[in-house]
């Protein structure tokens, strides 16, 4: 450790440790102003730590630099170890390189949706059973269940699955996504009456203009800044990269009950990679013809999904989040075969839900028009606040500029921002 210290002077050293080294019992401990050790192996901790201390650079600058002796001497727990590691890197690189690409169109939907409001919801915990659903090819086996379950069940649905669901005659009580690229709008083109959870940085078409908006917060201080300034109503959901991870996250902030899960594969079924119907597929039928049948589109687009490993980072976090979950009570089952998650049936001794019970649609009394112009004067506001300041041009600096600015001043944030809207 001397060494690297010496070496790396202006760098930060983080120390893993297979076992716990400290003599006051803590799982991490300092060395050093500039650098920490964690002390845990275990799979919850471990991420939480590294999310905790890694320092928000450049993911590329970061370094494992490995004690070979310990494979010997530890084994499986030090390969463990190691891949929680490297699976947490490939997380962070592939979530810096998604903000670099739409943190702009982020900042435009969040202002854009903002005078789409004309309902928000606000909510009381319940103790119904859920069932979430994904997108995934197996929602097809459980769609049975889920419709013999649905008067006694609070669905949550994302968005990708609510044709599927629709067309077997299932409501879903919640349609929730979170996705910022525009391909994401065709899953919410059909207008429906439930309750829309969305992240205000996600792409909504005109159809969700009337819909009761239950508004999700990502913990970030500017998102933060303007709905306390339009005192609009959230629930606070770190970004978690997939909709599925995000909508298990609401499900237990909304219910004390069991969670069960459906399409949630995270991997191909064959050349299959979502459910029957999609809203893709009408892209996929138009564009075939006999020299580009839809089974050939069909397979290609599985084997891109697979070399990208988007789905294998996806799997992983799950995998580690689970453990975090279960520590409040093994309460979240698949309907489907899992690799993550036990299969169990759902209960059917849950009592018919009373949504109105559960959700209070309140109107907005202000003129959304005027949304965009008091969010900015707050965000303005705040940036001359020493207190707050320094975070919050951190946090506009590195979606507004990504690359090409380490920290903007704040007319260049503002005056970015209102480029950016016109645009």
């Amino acid at each position: 450790m001397p060494v690297l210290r010496e070496k790396f002077k202006n760098g930060k050293i983080i120390a893993l440790h297979i076992e716990n080294h400290s003599h006051n019992g803590d799982y991490a401990e300092n060395i050093g102003a500039e650098n920490a050790a964690i002390c845990s192996v275990e799979r919850s901790e471990i991420s939480k730590f590294l999310e905790k201390e890694v320092p928000e650079i450049d993911i590329d600058r970061i370094r494992i630099i490995e004690w070979r002796p310990s494979l010997n001497y530890y084994g499986e727990a030090y390969v463990s170890l190691l891949s929680q590691v490297v699976e947490f890197l490939k997380r962070t690189g592939a979530g810096k390189r998604t903000t670099a690409v739409f943190g702009k169109r982020w900042i435009r939907n969040f202002f854009k949706n903002l005078e789409r409001i004309s309902k928000t919801t606000l909510y009381r915990q319940t103790n119904l059973p859920v069932i979430v659903t994904g997108s995934g090819p197996s929602l097809e086996q459980a769609i049975p269940v889920i419709a013999g379950m649905q008067k006694n069940f609070l669905i949550i649905a994302a968005s990708s699955s609510v044709m599927a669901l629709s067309v077997r005659g299932i409501k879903a009580d919640i349609v929730i996504t979170t996705d910022g690229g525009n391909w994401a709008l065709k899953h919410l083109i059909r207008r429906h009456d439930a309750v829309l959870a969305a992240n205000l940085c996600a792409a909504l078409p005109s159809q969700t203009n009337n819909s009761p908006f239950l508004i999700i917060n990502d913990g970030s201080f500017w998102q933060s800044v303007v709905l306390r300034e339009l005192a609009i109503p959230s629930v606070i959901i770190p970004q978690m990269g997939t909709v599925s991870a995000t909508a298990v996250e609401l499900a237990m902030i909304l219910s004390s009950g069991n969670i069960y899960l459906a399409g949630m594969d995270f991997s191909n079924s064959g050349i299959r990679t979502h459910v029957k119907p999609y809203a893709f597929d009408s892209i996929f039928f138009g564009k075939a013809n006999r020299f580009l049948p839809v089974y050939t589109t069909s397979f290609t687009r599985s084997g891109l999904l697979k070399e990208g490993g988007s789905m294998n980072i996806y799997a992983s976090w799950f995998k580690d989040q689970s453990s975090s979950w279960q520590k409040h009570g093994e309460r979240i089952f698949s309907l489907t075969d899992s690799k993550i998650f036990k299969k169990a049936a759902p209960e059917t001794t849950a009592g018919t839900k009373n949504l109105d019970e559960i959700f209070n649609i309140v109107n907005v009394k202000e003129n959304p028009a005027l949304f965009y112009q008091r969010g900015i004067n707050a965000l303005s506001s705040a940036m001359n606040d020493p207190k707050f300041a320094d975070n919050l041009k951190k946090e506009l600096t590195s979606l507004l500029f990504t690359e090409t600015k380490n920290e903007a001043t704040e007319q260049e944030i503002l005056r970015e921002i209102t480029k950016n809207r016109e645009q």
